[in-house]
């Protein structure tokens, strides 16, 4: 026999928890929101929406993969050089399907393809992604992401892709974002009006907005870097790490990027990949990974850099051209510039 511990005055929990809001709707919340997009004709709209619908399905294999064997290597290695994981290799295939049934989206920038996607169609839209960030925690079941950023295209719809609609600066960017799949499933994304935060609720298949404009503290004191490397860091970075150290500040590194950059976005801290003797200039890939990460730090007050130059202004030669990448609290990242970090 099932007992109530209910007084009959107080409302139960659960009775509590259905009448609690929870919150707006993803497609609402754009839909509302249209009116701040530059080119509000629908098309953007749509993208966030398919990049919506293919996190979902990404989120459903992610968490199921120890059951279908979907956890391991593949074999083969990405054009970056890392070994390429069953789950990075469904999460491109999931989001390239998404986007090129949605229409919106003329070329593809993956991580996992050696050049570009051409979709053939007449999208307005370029994306650059990597569909599944943090390959070697895939297995261990520690939190992984996506990063994704849009722009608009410069040559006419319906003509062949140009180079300049595919090396475009993170200046350019309409609208970017990352989906972090973790205790729960946030998908985070800016359209230069702010930074908004949604929370999957699985049982409705939706997301819900949990975080509204969200903004990165001026300050913090939580430190994200791999000290494995720190012999081959250049001696301004080291002597960061023993400022912050002495400062007592607290070092976390879980290796995820997505996952090491939200813990710093909602407590305060900075990311640091410097270059090292083994990756000269940096190890993080500038169009799917940084420029992403940069333009929403930026638009939730906080500063992203590679130690020279602001992130978003750095010209784009390469697709898989790599940076070191300084992100986080505006104060922290300033006080690593002011010690000639690079």
């Amino acid at each position: 026999m099932q007992r109530s511990f209910n007084n009959g005055n107080a409302p139960s929990i659960e009775s509590s928890r259905i009448a609690h809001s929870i919150g707006t709707a993803l497609d609402r919340f754009i839909k509302n929101n249209q009116d701040q997009f530059a080119y509000a004709s629908g098309e953007l709209s749509q993208l966030l929406r398919d990049i919506a619908l293919a996190s979902k399905v990404v989120n459903r294999e992610v968490n199921k993969a120890g059951l279908i064997d979907l956890m391991g290597a593949v074999g083969s290695q990405n054009l970056a050089g890392d070994d390429q994981q069953k789950l990075d290799v469904l999460a491109n295939i999931r989001f390239t399907r998404a986007l090129a049934k949605g229409g919106e989206v003329c070329a593809l920038i993956s991580e996992e393809s050696d050049t570009y996607v051409d979709l053939n169609n007449e999208g307005k839209y370029v994306i650059a992604i990597d569909p599944l960030d943090g390959s070697s925690n895939i297995d261990v079941n520690v939190s992984i992401g996506t990063i994704f950023s849009i722009y608009r295209r410069k040559s006419p719809a319906g003509t062949p892709i140009q180079p300049t609609d595919i090396l475009q600066k993170g200046s350019d960017q309409v609208a970017a974002g990352y989906v972090l799949y973790g205790s729960s499933t946030m998908l985070v994304y800016t359209t230069g009006h702010g930074v908004n935060g949604f929370t999957y609720e699985p049982t409705l298949g939706e997301y819900f907005l949990s975080h509204p404009q969200l903004k990165m503290p001026e300050d913090g004191k939580i430190y994200s870097i791999n000290e494995g490397l720190a012999n081959s860091f250049p001696a301004a970075v080291q002597e960061y790490i023993k400022y912050c150290k002495d400062c007592q500040y607290t070092a976390r590194y879980i290796g995820s990027l997505v996952a090491d950059f939200h813990r710093n976005m909602l407590k305060g801290g900075i990311y640091i990949y410097p270059a090292t003797a083994k990756s000269p200039q940096g190890k993080l890939r500038l169009m799917y990974e940084c420029n992403a990460l940069a333009f929403v730090a930026e638009q939730a007050g906080g500063r992203a850099t590679n130690g020279k130059d602001r992130i978003l202004d750095i010209e784009v030669k390469e697709l898989h051209q790599r940076t070191a990448f300084y992100v986080g609290s505006k104060n922290m990242v300033e006080k690593a510039e002011s010690l000639g970090i690079h």
